[in-house]
């Protein structure tokens, strides 16, 4: 048994795992899951740079996790970091905060190891796939990974699709969200993720498997809707099974509801409020593009295959 700690840090949220690995089983026993929105990615896909207000939320959320880590007392410490902080052009000042926070150095991490990250994270306690082949589909804040596989990756794509990245893109008038997203705006968001699928389809057979895992929270908050919590339950979520009719009727309330509405949804994070809309349009154009009649959703993502990195490592 290996304690380990991972944190995953992405457009939208950072999250730590500090977990107690056991290889031979394949069990891997949570002591401390937590998560914070702290929008690392605000204004990366228009400047090209992380803002110094992101950075100072993201490090801010590290010395939490710091602290926490040496609680907990974990072995091996490994820190990711995906989407924005590859756009970035300022990311070593983003590298250097952590280095001096957590004494690791964060991995800015490729969309292929990204997919892969999540695939063994998503699938590692789902068992053998007895021939059929899993579509894992990883909806973040500003990429999208899709990755295909049975016991193992036969192959990954990241696209730059992600709720954050998509609603600054189409729906963001002079720092004002709409409110709701008229047609058009919502009409440019779609067009961008089908265009994005196609590109995704090059690499991916995306209509080749029979299971669709959906993971991130995007689509666990779709989940949390159409199970109708009256608060987040991570335990009924995680494995939960979501039709596609469900999908598609969720989705269309959420862009076509004002913020206050979303906001008083009751499973809804304050910070997925201007962001679900664009997030849940996603799940449903995969589903669309693959004919998935259901979505298995898994609360155990990339941030568990980075734990099990930390633990197989060396």
């Amino acid at each position: 048994m290996t304690r380990v700690a991972a944190v995953d840090c992405g457009t939208n949220s950072i999250r730590l795992l500090v977990a107690d690995a056991h290889p031979e089983t394949g069990e891997l026993v949570d002591l401390d899951r937590r998560m914070k929105i702290v929008r690392l990615g605000q204004g990366v896909d228009r400047t090209g740079r992380l803002a110094p207000e992101a950075l100072e939320r993201t490090f801010a959320a590290c010395r939490e996790y710091a602290a926490a880590i040496k609680e907990h007392g974990a072995e091996r410490v490994r820190f990711v970091a995906t989407s924005a902080s590859r756009d970035a052009e300022n990311r070593d000042e983003f590298v250097g905060g952590v280095l001096d926070i957590l004494g690791v150095e964060p991995e800015v991490i490729t969309g292929d190891q990204e997919a892969a990250y999540s695939f063994t994270g998503a699938t590692k306690e789902l068992g053998p796939s007895d021939g059929d082949s899993y579509l894992v589909v990883d909806i973040g804040g500003g990429s999208t990974e899709f990755v295909v596989g049975d016991d193992q990756v036969r192959a990954a794509r990241s696209v730059d699709i992600g709720c954050v990245r998509l609603t600054e893109r189409h729906l963001v008038r002079d720092g004002v969200v709409s409110d709701p997203p008229t047609e058009p705006e919502i009409a440019a968001i779609r067009a961008d993720i089908e265009a994005a699928l196609d590109q995704a389809e090059q690499t991916v057979p995306l209509r080749e498997a029979r299971t669709l895992v959906g993971l991130a929270g995007s689509v666990t908050t779709v989940a949390a809707i159409a199970l109708g919590l009256t608060e987040y339950d991570s335990a009924a979520i995680h494995h939960s099974v979501i039709r596609y009719d469900q999908v598609q009727e969720i989705t269309t309330r959420l862009l076509h509801a004002t913020h206050a509405q979303r906001a008083a949804i009751p499973v809804m994070h304050p910070g997925r409020v201007d962001v679900i809309g664009a997030g849940a349009l996603v799940l449903l154009a995969i589903m669309e593009r693959t004919g998935a009649q259901e979505v298995v959703v898994s609360e155990h993502d990339i941030l568990d295959g980075i734990a099990w990195a930390a633990a197989t490592a060396g």
